[in-house]
């Protein structure tokens, strides 16, 4: 558990945000993932899924029962909480039918809240591994997105698949740095937004970054042994992490 840490602007609300789930089947993580959202939910008023909430998307007509189950899940909570879907690098493909059915918000990348509070999923700032900016930009693009989802379910899984086998062997051979957000374009998007509060995922790499005297980073940390979420109240928030194995029972 992260120390507490006092922001500079009242924060209106209290609120949960979390991103790199990388669900693939209904099994451990995915029971660790639901009961997160049922504890907090009668807690907080806002949830954010900041992307990468799923390893991969291949369209809103998914028939598997991953994705019946989170839009369950989703619906149930939103009950409670409002909830709120920010596209990642691996689910960007979500969209609109889906978030009706599981009564989610969708945001733009980045989405500034009213409060000030700066959102993003992150992989936008890593401007360093230029051979990801180009793909994403591509990936991102809607002529490519309506060809895509006009394919058979078969060949986007397929698709699908061998995206996710490149990016494991291409990550494998870069430096570490390269797949880290870049600090001019960090800075500038925070001096942009004039952001007290910058919270993304992405990366991989928790922690908390004083980036100037006004403006407090918040990274979120993937799913991988351990659960990791962003508590905030009011002008208190807080990085956590539970094992999975227990927050799942």
């Amino acid at each position: 558990k992260y120390p507490v840490r006092r922001g500079r602007t009242a924060l209106v609300t209290r609120r949960l945000f979390l991103s790199d789930v990388h669900l693939e089947e209904i099994d451990q993580r995915f029971e660790a993932f639901k009961a997160l959202l049922e504890q907090q939910a009668p807690q907080v008023e806002e949830i954010y899924l900041l992307g990468d909430i799923c390893e991969i998307w291949i369209g809103d007509d998914d028939d598997t029962p991953l994705v019946a189950a989170l839009a369950d899940c989703c619906a149930r909570v939103a009950d409670q909480a409002e909830l709120f879907f920010m596209p990642g690098n691996r689910d960007f493909l979500l969209g609109a039918e889906f978030a009706n059915r599981a009564r989610l918000t969708r945001l733009p990348d980045p989405y500034r809240l009213a409060d000030g509070t700066l959102l993003s999923h992150g992989d936008a700032l890593c401007t360093d591994d230029t051979a990801y900016q180009g793909l994403r930009e591509l990936l991102r693009s809607p002529g490519w997105q309506d060809d895509m989802l006009a394919k058979p379910l078969a060949e986007r899984r397929a698709f699908g698949a061998a995206l996710r086998e490149r990016s494991r062997l291409e990550n494998a051979n870069k430096a570490a740095n390269i797949m880290d957000v870049n600090a001019t374009a960090t800075q500038a998007l925070i001096t942009a937004n004039a952001t007290p509060l910058f919270i993304h995922g992405h990366t991989h790499r928790p922690g908390v970054h004083q980036e100037t005297t006004r403006t407090t980073r918040v990274v979120l940390g993937a799913w991988e042994r351990c659960a990791w979420w962003l508590q905030q109240d009011r002008a208190d928030y807080q990085l956590r992490r539970q094992a999975i194995s227990q927050l799942a029972n």
